[in-house]
């Protein structure tokens, strides 16, 4: 299917123009973009780190010009350069639509760099942190080790119902523990706390027809990073201390729907805001979108956002794995949640956008819309929201009570062992993350920590059985997967053909992380 599609496509490329800009329309849309990109991917990567799509930077500024960004281990003039190490000026794609090229440096460290435990000590960080008598977005998150942040509270669109919150899927699972549940601020083992919930639903990477609509690239082994998780609010917790009010921030609008059909502009080089609980209350710019990068496998993934801090300040600190980010509102409107922050790069390399200044931080995020629909969930942006969401859960619990007394019979039946296993799905969260941990976490102290087994990967959601029924899109991807499968087959094959690629975390041995 997907050579079809570019075979199709390919049908409307014009010849190369070289020397000069192509005399058809100019790109004005992502999909337009991504599309062209998709096109000359092998050219692209042939000497480059990574790929994004976004608008053409010149010293250090964003201009409106809409441009393919080029990630390379070293910029210099084209003096210095052979023919075949020079990339081009535009590219061109179906039926003459093209684009810009922009070259970008990322100052690549190589093996992973030694990252301070940072965090600022604010009133609003700290509050975060435990010393508020509320939580929300922003609030710290703990599982049994690994600790981040609160992105969001949610409710399901399936089954009761529930209401609950939304992290990252490395903050919130813990292979090495048989429940995954999650605390504020702490685990009982650890410190003060009250349990919020265990996780229910997961997600770690999908493909890439499934995430965006369309294949994104040519590669057969094309995965979306999706890094999310849900987790329902205990039934004993009280939700009086429960709001959806960002601190320092305020009320929030409705989520950000990005549409590819849209113009570049309607994304890069928007003005984003996050609360976390490490950094607190930080500004930044969308400066990419759609970062694509290889593994050594020849694996291709992609990545939604790519935010630089604001004044060359980082956007997120380790710990703020999690945290919801917000893009600023227009003539007074509230800010629109628009993704969640995933990981960053600090400890592998960072982007050279200015000359004559320092390389900057820079922080992933997922494509918030795309991950509340895979995960069947809905944002709750207000009080009174969550207010009648809980009333809604609370009658649904009650109404499947009253179905299941109604229509019990008086005869107690133990069932068989095959009658639970067509009733209940194994956990399977048995998943490795194959560009290894987002570096941005911090396992907890924890004496006796063992390693972590490597496992296969899994590239869709994982839903974690309860016993208020099952989810048709757990019933859909419940089947064999044959990406899965091919994936599997290829990271177990030969390592005879080298591939450049970025690197955004690695496997290591466990370790005291914040997420």
């Amino acid at each position: 299917d997907r050579a079809n599609y570019f075979g199709n496509l390919q049908k409307g490329v014009l010849p190369e123009t070289l020397g000069r800009l192509p005399s058809g329309q100019q790109a004005t849309t992502l999909l337009e973009l991504m599309t062209i990109r998709a096109f000359h991917s092998k050219k692209l990567r042939r000497f480059s780190l990574g790929t994004a799509i976004g608008f053409r930077i010149r010293r250090g500024v964003l201009t409106d010009i809409p441009a393919i960004l080029v990630f390379v281990a070293r910029k210099v003039h084209r003096q210095w350069l052979s023919q075949f190490q020079c990339l081009p000026t535009a590219l061109e794609g179906p039926g003459g639509v093209w684009c810009d090229v922009d070259v970008v440096e990322f100052s690549y460290f190589g093996a992973p760099a030694a990252t301070p435990k940072e965090q600022l000590y604010t009133e609003l960080a700290d509050g975060m942190r435990g010393s508020d008598p509320i939580i929300g977005s922003g609030s710290q998150v703990a599982s049994q080790e690994t600790y981040g942040t609160l992105g969001a509270i949610v409710k399901s669109r399936t089954g009761n119902r529930q209401v609950g919150f939304l992290t990252n899927r490395h903050v919130a699972v813990d292979l090495d523990y048989p429940s995954q549940k999650m605390f504020h601020p702490l685990p009982p083992s650890l410190g003060p706390g009250v349990y919020l919930g265990a996780v229910e639903r997961a997600t770690s990477f999908i493909t890439d027809d499934l995430w965006y609509g369309i294949f994104a690239g040519i590669n057969p082994e094309t995965f979306v990073r999706a890094d999310g998780a849900f987790i329902p609010f205990a039934d004993d917790l009280n939700m009086n201390n429960a709001t959806t009010t960002v601190k320092g921030i305020g009320q929030i609008g409705n989520v950000h729907i990005i549409d590819l059909q849209s113009p570049v502009s309607s994304l890069i080089g928007r003005q984003v805001v996050k609360v976390g609980r490490s950094s607190g209350l930080t500004n930044g710019t969308i400066m990419a979108y759609a970062l694509e990068y290889n593994d050594e496998k020849g694996i291709c993934f992609f990545t939604d956002f790519l935010v630089v801090g604001e004044n060359e300040q980082t956007f997120d600190l380790e710990g703020d794995s999690g945290s919801l980010i917000l893009l600023m509102g227009q003539n007074e409107e509230k800010p629109l949640p628009v993704g969640i922050i995933w990981g960053g790069t600090a400890n592998r390399g960072r982007l050279k956008l200015k000359v004559g200044r320092p390389p900057e931080n820079w922080t992933s995020g997922v494509d918030l819309g795309r991950l509340l629909d895979l995960l069947e969930l809905d944002l709750i942006t207000n009080n009174e929201g969550l207010q009648a969401a809980v009333q809604d859960q609370r009658s649904a619990s009650a109404a499947g009570i009253d179905s299941t007394v109604g229509e019990s019979s008086p005869l107690v039946r133990v069932p068989s062992r095959d009658k639970l296993d067509e009733n209940f799905e194994p956990i399977n969260l048995n998943i490795q993350q194959v560009e290894g941990e987002p570096q941005q976490g911090l396992v907890l102290p924890i004496m006796g920590t063992k390693h972590r087994n490597e496992a296969a990967v899994n590239v869709e959601h994982q839903f974690i059985p309860s016993f208020n029924g099952k989810s048709s899109v757990h019933d859909h991807y419940q089947g064999e997967n044959p990406e899965s499968k091919s994936l599997s087959a290829l990271r177990n094959g030969s390592d005879k053909d080298i591939y450049v690629s970025l690197q955004l975390g690695e496997p290591e041995p466990k370790r005291r992380k914040y997420s």
